[in-house]
């Protein structure tokens, strides 16, 4: 069998536009030299300008999903975005219990296009109890972060909060500093490493999973936690630097700019 291309599992929702989901983490695998397999856990209505709607998958089918690609093919590293449901947290930490010595990164998000859903606290308190157990990294924007650290009112101690939930790196994303974005990484010491990137104008869609499967990818190719969070920030800044106005609404960050003529 032929294992020089690591094989990524990247869990999320479908995005008719290709801005974020499934196919914004195939094009970041596929840059990263790694083969991406996916599982599909929920269908997004949308556009490059707007989310109109989504609907989580059974819970049934995503592990069956998840199951059929594990059981198949060596997975090298997993990462998890929107998952649309508790059912779908639950399923999947069902699954994630059975391989925990696949790294697994997270990108939370409880919410995608409705931004006051009341089923979010619900989908939060799901993913800090049941998936950061699992993970080698969550990579929360500020938001997100407080929203999962509910006792927390400061970003270190929302950082400190996450950790305590399990996960073995928590990477905090756009803090502002100055004219630059700031990214904290932290592990169970407190913070440990600081980047800081030029303000990007304007906001391109789906960068965020974009970053959590680039750190995927690189762990998938045997880097350290460190040296992949390094590279994938990196990759990320040059696809939203690159980005490409396809449609009406925001930018689509270009996941292959390395390849322009």
């Amino acid at each position: 069998m032929d294992t020089r291309q690591p094989i990524v599992l990247t869990v999320t929702h479908h995005d008719p536009s290709g801005s974020a989901g499934i196919t914004a983490d195939t094009e970041t695998a596929v840059s990263l030299g790694c083969h991406c397999t996916s599982v599909v856990s929920a269908i997004s209505v949308g556009d490059t300008g707007e989310l109109m709607g989504v609907a989580p998958v059974d819970d049934s089918l995503l592990v069956e999903q998840a199951r059929a690609v594990l059981e198949d093919m060596p997975v090298a590293a997993i990462k998890v975005g929107y998952l649309g449901s508790v059912e779908n947290v639950r399923a999947l930490h069902s699954v994630l219990r059975d391989y925990p010595e696949i790294p697994v990164i997270i990108d939370p998000d409880a919410t995608l296009a409705d931004k006051q859903s009341m089923l979010a606290p619900p989908l939060w308190e799901a993913m800090s109890s049941l998936l950061l157990p699992y993970a080698t990294m969550a990579c929360p924007n500020r938001r997100e972060a407080r929203a999962m650290a509910v006792e927390a009112d400061v970003l270190d101690a929302q950082a400190q909060e996450l950790l305590e939930s399990g996960c073995r790196y928590l990477l905090l994303t756009g803090v502002p500093c100055e004219q630059q974005l700031e990214n904290r990484l932290y592990d169970e010491r407190g913070l440990i490493r600081q980047f800081h990137w030029q303000r990007l104008q304007p906001a391109a869609y789906g960068v965020c999973g974009t970053l959590a499967t680039a750190i995927a990818c690189h762990i998938a190719h045997g880097l350290t936690v460190i040296e992949a969070v390094a590279r994938s920030q990196q990759f990320t800044w040059s696809a939203i630097a690159d980005s490409r106005r396809l449609g009406m609404g925001r930018p689509i960050p270009n996941r292959l700019f390395w390849a322009r003529s």
